[in-house]
C-alpha cells in the first residue's frame, strides 16, 4: 500500500489521466489541424506577397521601359527642333541675303539709269548750246539764203552726231 500513499504514483496517475482526456477530446488533433490551417494561411499570405512582389516588379519594369522611351522621344524631339531650328536659320539667312542682293543689284540699275538720263540730259544740252553758238557765229558771218540753208544742215548734223 505504499505504493498508494507515495505522491509520485498520484502524479503518474493524474498525468496519465490528464493525456488520456486530451486524447479523447481530441486536442492533438485541434492543435495539429490549428497549426497546419495557421500554417496554410501563412502560405497562402507567402505565395500571394511572392505574385504581388513579382507583379510589382513587372510594372517597376514596365514604367522604367516607358520612361526610358519618353526620355528617347524628348531627345528626338529636342534634336529636331534644333534641326529646325537650324534650318530656319539658314533659310532666314539666305534669304536676308537674297533681299539685299536684289535691292542692290535695283539700286545699281536706278543710278545707272541716273547717269544715262544725266549724260544723256548733258548731250542735249551741249547740243542746243552748240546749235545756239553756231547759230551765233554764223548768222554774224553769213548772210542770205546761203546762210539760213547752212544753218538748218549744221544744226542736223549736229543733233544726230550727238544724239
Amino acid at each position: 500500500m505504499e505504493l498508494l500513499n507515495a505522491p509520485e504514483t498520484w502524479v503518474a496517475v493524474s498525468f496519465v489521466g490528464f493525456v488520456a482526456l486530451v486524447v479523447y477530446f481530441k486536442v492533438p488533433g485541434k492543435v495539429t489541424g490549428a497549426l497546419d490551417a495557421r500554417a496554410e494561411r501563412i502560405r497562402l499570405e507567402l505565395e500571394e506577397a511572392q505574385k504581388l512582389r513579382e507583379e510589382a516588379q513587372g510594372l517597376l519594369a514596365e514604367y522604367q521601359r516607358k520612361r526610358r522611351e519618353a526620355e528617347q522621344e524628348a531627345e528626338e524631339i529636342v534634336a529636331l527642333a534644333r534641326e529646325e531650328a537650324d534650318r530656319f536659320k539658314i533659310e532666314a539667312r539666305e534669304q536676308m541675303e537674297e533681299l539685299v542682293a536684289r535691292r542692290s543689284r535695283l539700286a545699281e540699275l536706278k543710278i545707272a539709269q541716273a547717269e544715262e538720263q544725266a549724260v544723256a540730259d548733258v548731250r542735249a544740252a551741249a547740243a542746243d548750246a552748240a546749235v545756239a553758238a553756231a547759230e551765233t557765229v554764223l548768222a554774224a558771218k553769213v548772210t542770205g539764203k546761203t546762210a539760213s540753208d547752212l544753218v538748218k544742215s549744221s544744226i542736223a548734223q549736229v543733233k544726230d552726231r550727238l544724239q
